[in-house]
């Protein structure tokens, strides 16, 4: 008895079953049907910005460069420095061999004797003109005397440091020796520069672009230097408004603050701004269609798909600048399949899984009431 009272209840839960899933089964197929409007997905614009590079080469200059030419001429008596050595300014680079300087060093010495003696006297004048013993255009001449040993000497002095000075070559600015050709014994003239020091904070670029680019480039924008596998960030700090008769083109001057590990005449490859978009509205390039050279997006509005002309500004490789056509609020699809076209009726996929989602609630749900029921009856 019991045996069939289990077979009766096990029926009769298949039935129940069967009441519940066949339903379902069917609804199921209909949500197929291939009728319905597709799922699609949409997002509002960003605002954001957008920045166009030109890739361009240019060459490394020092910031300053300065030629070293004697004051002097002369044979080279002593050397300190070597080409690529780094100096500081007043740092001396090579003494010079001066006979001058012995002469001038005589001369000093005589002029000091001389007002030595010429103070001397005045001293001595000073006394007797006190007491009355000589007249005043007496004093008055030993004055004059001792006034004029004293300008000899300052002149024949200043000739003397000047000499010093002129045979020590000294380092006019702190950098790098870029060329030094002098050597021991070398004699030397003041008319060719026995070193080029190339020095100040940094390096610079200097380039060459035709006036299209030069009309978008001003003092202070940015730029980047490449080199190998280094990166340099740099900012222009002169825009040429004459074109360079020998190239055609406008000459650009830039600093690079942070590139003085690169060598002077380096070729180097760099990148300007070409154009650039601040804080604007923007979409995903894949966002946007074209068609006969207009542009326009697919939009999402109540369950309808609508196609919008839209004004595209300037874009790189994954978004590009808005200027009209759509606002802030509007749901652009970012998905595209054969069924998009103006007017046709779309789910969002958003929606449709929250439907899914309440679904699939309410089918646990119908399970486990039926579930509790058949344990009731057992």
């Amino acid at each position: 008895m019991k045996k069939r009272a289990k077979i009766i209840a096990g029926v009769v839960i298949v039935g129940v079953l069967a009441l519940l899933i066949v339903p379902r089964f069917f609804k199921t197929q209909e949500t197929a049907d291939p009728a319905a409007p597709p799922v699609v997905r949409a997002e509002t614009p960003q605002t954001g910005s957008i920045t166009l590079y030109r890739e361009l080469t240019g060459t490394i200059e020092p910031s300053d460069m300065v030629s070293v030419i004697p004051k002097l001429a002369g044979e080279v008596k002593e050397v300190y420095v070597k080409t690529g050595d780094h100096v500081q300014e007043g740092q001396a680079l090579l003494t010079i061999d001066n006979r001058q300087l012995d002469s001038a060093r005589i001369s000093m010495e005589t002029a000091q004797v001389a007002l030595n003696d010429a103070q001397t006297s005045l001293a001595r004048m000073q006394a007797l003109y006190a007491s009355g013993d000589i007249s005043a255009q007496t004093y008055e001449q030993t004055a004059s005397a001792a006034q004029q040993a004293q300008l000899q000497y300052d002149a024949a002095k200043l000739n003397y440091d000047t000499q010093a000075e002129y045979t020590t070559i000294t380092a006019p600015i702190a950098g790098v020796i870029e060329s030094f050709s002098p050597e021991v014994h070398d004699m030397i003239s003041q008319s060719s520069p026995v070193c080029v020091i190339s020095g100040g904070e940094g390096m610079m670029v200097k380039f060459a672009v035709p006036e299209k680019i030069a009309s978008g480039l001003t003092a202070g924008d940015p730029l980047k230097v490449e080199k190998g596998d280094s990166t340099y960030d740099g900012t222009i700090t002169e825009v040429s408004t004459m074109v360079n008769s020998a190239t055609g083109l406008f000459d650009v001057k830039g600093t690079v603050p942070g590139g003085q590990d690169l060598a002077t005449g380096t070729t180097v490859k760099l990148s300007v701004v070409s154009d650039e978009a601040l804080n604007v509205m923007t979409l995903p390039v894949d966002t946007i269609y074209y068609e006969g050279g207009n542009s326009y997006v697919y939009t999402y509005e109540d369950g309808t798909i609508h196609k919008v002309p839209v004004e595209v500004g300037i874009y790189d490789s994954e978004k590009a600048e808005i200027l009209s056509g759509i606002d802030g609020s509007t749901m652009v699809l970012t998905t595209w399949n054969s069924e998009l076209y103006d007017g046709a009726p779309a789910s969002l996929e958003s929606d449709a899984q929250e439907s899914d989602a309440q679904e699939t609630a309410a089918g646990e749900t119908e399970t486990q009431q039926t579930e509790e029921t058949s344990a009731d009856e057992q």
